[in-house]
């Protein structure tokens, strides 16, 4: 099955651009960006922080079977416009990669549909293509198809 969620990553560029049309009316695929609650379910995360305003941040952290953090992630958010626009970092905790600055913008389509347009900047194009060696497509496909299966019944 073609994934749904498209990153192209043009040569000798240091970002990436991503897509994804929702079958989700605009206000409720925001949310999934926003509510602490929401945000733990698709991410399969602990929301340790989750303010979303000029300068505030959030922390996640997931956890194996035993109790044993095996994953943090920060950041800072320097944008939220509501079913709009969100600008943050993303640093990955413990990873060897840098921070990188992220913009999501949300449009709405019709009254039922809904896309994600994501561009994350790195700090370098190798920084970039390393994490595209990374099962980093796969992972946010499989990201965004758990932010659709969750909302669609709450729609």
């Amino acid at each position: 099955m073609e994934p749904k969620t498209k990153v192209h990553a043009e040569e000798g560029k240091q970002d990436l651009l991503i897509t994804r049309t929702f079958d989700l009316p605009l206000d409720l695929l925001f949310k999934a960006y926003i509510e602490p609650e929401i945000v733990a379910q698709w991410m399969g995360t602990k929301v340790v922080k989750l303010d979303v305003q000029p300068h505030g941040g959030y922390q996640f952290e997931t956890s194996d079977d035993k109790g044993n953090v095996v994953f943090k992630a920060n950041g800072t958010i320097h944008e939220c416009t509501e079913n709009k626009r969100i600008v943050r970092t993303f640093e990955m905790e413990n990873a060897g990669f840098p921070v990188q600055l992220e913009f999501l913008e949300f449009e709405s389509l019709d009254d039922n549909r809904s896309k994600l347009s994501m561009q994350i900047v790195y700090r370098s194009i190798a920084d970039r293509d390393q994490m595209l060696k990374l099962p980093f497509e796969y992972g946010l496909n499989m990201a965004h198809n758990r932010i659709q299966e969750l909302l669609a019944t709450s729609k």
